[in-house]
């Protein structure tokens, strides 16, 4: 799925309720509640605080997911094509951070570029 196509289907779910997108502000909230459940079922996994054994297992995809839903919902409301906007993003670190990392040796074949 293109990221314009995430955006259209965000807007058409949005879209049959009354209330519409919320204002900026709170779904700056729900984004920062999202990021907040990733971060706390990456701490369960990979950080020293265990889930209790009543905790049931959570999925880091779906939790993605709701972050990528909340960006389209305030993209789509701030009238922000996200395709424009990561391309340009892609372009600011392609220029700024070309030579901040060691690059991969070209025989790797492991690595995906």
């Amino acid at each position: 799925m293109k990221i314009k196509d995430m955006q259209e289907d965000v807007d058409k779910w949005i879209s049959q309720f009354e209330e519409g997108y919320w204002h900026p502000l709170s779904m700056l909230a729900r984004m920062t509640e999202e990021v907040g459940e990733l971060a706390r079922e990456i701490n369960h996994r990979f950080g020293e605080k265990p889930k209790k054994p009543t905790e049931k297992e959570g999925n880091l995809a779906l939790e993605l997911g709701d972050i990528m839903f909340i960006v389209a919902c305030m993209a789509n409301s701030l009238d922000i094509d996200l395709e424009d906007a990561f391309k340009r993003t892609m372009e600011k670190y392609y220029q700024r951070d070309i030579n901040r990392w060691t690059k991969k040796d070209r025989g790797d074949r492991h690595g995906s570029n």
